[in-house]
C-alpha cells in the first residue's frame, strides 16, 4: 500500500501540468506524446478499451451486437476527442475540464471493475462526454500552426492505447484480472485526486 502512495504521490502532478494552457506544442510528435505523458489520460483511454472489450468480449461472435460494441466506444471516444480539440484549438472553454478527466478514469475504472453491463446507447455518450474533456485538453495545449499534425499524432496515440485495452479484455481470459485493473486504475485516481 505504502508503495502504491509512493507511486500516486510522485504521479500526482503529471495531470496537472499536461494541461497547462498555451505550452506551445506543436506537431505530429507532439500530439503523438501527449496522452502518453499524462497518467490520466493513459490510464482512461486503456480503460475505454478495456471496457469496450469486456461488453463486445462474451459476445464478439453473436455479430452485430458484439462487435459494434468492441468498437463502438473507442470510436464515439475519438469522435468527441476530436470535437474537443477543436473547441480547445478555438480557446473555447468548457466548464471543469481537469475534474472531469479525474472523473472519467476512475467512473471508467469502476466500470470496468463492475464488468458493467450497459447498452451502448448509455455507453456511447458517457465515453463521448469523457472524450470531449481530453480532447479539450490536447486543444487547449495547441498553439499556432500545425493543428492537422497534433491532433492526428494524440488520435492515433489514442486508438493505439483503446487497442492496448480492447487486446488485454480479449486476451486475458481471466474476467478477474482484467476487472481487478479497472479497480486498480479508479483507486489509484482516488489517491491522486486525495494529495
Amino acid at each position: 500500500m505504502r508503495r502504491l502512495l509512493t507511486l500516486a504521490a510522485l504521479l500526482a502532478p503529471m495531470p496537472a501540468l499536461a494541461h497547462e494552457g498555451g505550452a506551445h506544442v506543436h506537431g505530429f510528435m507532439a500530439g503523438f506524446v501527449h496522452p502518453i505523458g499524462g497518467l490520466d489520460h493513459v490510464l482512461a483511454m486503456v480503460a475505454v478499451g478495456l471496457w469496450a472489450g469486456l461488453l463486445g468480449g462474451r459476445a464478439l461472435w453473436a455479430l452485430p451486437a458484439g462487435f459494434l460494441a468492441l468498437w463502438a466506444l473507442p470510436a464515439g471516444f475519438l469522435a468527441a476527442m476530436t470535437l474537443g480539440f477543436g473547441l480547445g484549438a478555438a480557446g473555447l472553454g468548457l466548464p471543469m475540464v481537469e475534474a472531469g478527466i479525474l472523473a472519467s478514469v476512475i467512473i471508467l475504472g469502476a466500470l470496468v471493475a463492475a464488468s458493467a453491463r450497459v447498452s451502448l446507447a448509455l455507453a456511447v455518450p458517457l465515453v463521448a462526454l469523457f472524450g470531449l474533456l481530453h480532447g479539450h485538453a490536447h486543444g487547449t495545449e495547441l498553439a499556432g500552426a500545425g493543428a492537422f499534425p497534433y491532433a492526428a499524432g494524440f488520435l492515433i496515440a489514442t486508438a493505439l492505447l483503446h487497442g492496448l485495452g480492447v487486446f488485454g479484455a480479449l486476451a486475458i481470459t481471466n474476467r478477474v484480472v482484467v476487472r481487478l485493473a479497472g479497480g486498480a486504475m479508479a483507486a489509484l485516481m482516488l489517491a491522486v485526486a486525495a494529495i
